[in-house]
């Protein structure tokens, strides 16, 4: 993996870009199963830098490789629109077919995959809670104790376990930003 590589401009993000390019095809290929969509993909995130504004960016690749997932979600959620506007079309025109088969209602990869990471970094942010914030909030959402019995099994105020309360929800905004 190496040292994270700084880049100063939309130029040195370029750099970075061409650094770690069949890495990130590599990491597209594998998320999509397509390396034609990964490809063009690629190709996307090679025009947003091209026109991206020249501001710093602390870690290049880890910005590339967000900027990566981000047009995969934006890809999955397109397909997901063309395909609710086609069928829409379809039923108006009277084309819809009826089929004696149900519609297969399980999730496709791409959400279970978006899916799967949110929850582990969820999962990760509550790890990283302070202490106390931590047992007030596993008490409070997880057990499903109201503020006044988590302050009454804590031994501390309503106000206390609601200031632990922010600081956990401020941990898992931040955590849902990056």
């Amino acid at each position: 993996m190496g040292p994270p590589v700084q880049a100063d401009s939309s130029r040195g993000l370029e750099a970075v870009y061409r650094l770690y390019h069949g890495e990130l095809l590599r990491f597209l290929t594998a998320r999509l199963g397509d390396v034609v969509e990964a490809e063009d993909i690629l190709q996307e995130l090679w025009i947003r830098l091209q026109n991206a504004p020249g501001s710093p960016v602390a870690n290049g690749r880890a910005y590339l490789y967000r900027m990566a997932q981000n047009l995969i979600v934006d890809r999955i959620r397109e397909k997901q629109r063309r395909m609710r506007r086609e069928r829409l079309w379809l039923e108006a025109r009277g084309e819809a077919t009826i089929s004696s088969e149900p519609a297969d209602q399980a999730r496709n990869a791409e959400e279970v995959l978006l899916e799967r990471e949110e929850t582990a970094r969820l999962a990760a942010t509550v790890a990283e809670l302070p202490e106390g914030a931590r047992r007030v909030f596993e008490l409070h959402k997880q057990q499903g104790l109201s503020h006044a019995q988590v302050a009454m099994r804590l031994g501390i105020s309503k106000s206390g376990v609601e200031k632990h309360m922010a600081v956990a929800m401020k941990y898992f905004r931040r955590a849902l930003l990056d």
